[in-house]
């Protein structure tokens, strides 16, 4: 639309404002919107990550935990295993 207003003779600084200015006015509606139109919102949005990076943790730490017992009981299984293929459940008769 910009190119076509200067191929009719509109000023390309005015046309450029025009654009700039109504992208703005967009931004601001979508912020309204979303409820982020206050001078709080700034501070939400922060705390907002900052739980959303304390949840990823959480989450990664979990999991980490998980797969460390899920080794730990398949080594166990594997020893138990041996034990009964070798015969030491009857050592101490």
């Amino acid at each position: 639309m910009i190119a076509q207003g200067e191929a009719q003779g509109a000023d390309m600084a005015t046309l450029r404002g025009i654009a700039e200015e109504a992208g703005e006015l967009g931004a601001i509606r979508a912020l309204a919107r979303l409820g982020l139109d206050d001078p709080k919102a700034a501070k939400d949005m922060g705390e907002l990550r900052e739980l959303l990076e304390a949840w990823r943790d959480a989450k990664r730490s979990a999991v980490k935990a998980v797969a460390g017992w899920v080794v730990r009981m398949l080594l166990a299984l594997v020893v138990v295993g041996l034990a009964v293929k070798l015969g030491f459940w009857g050592v101490g008769k």
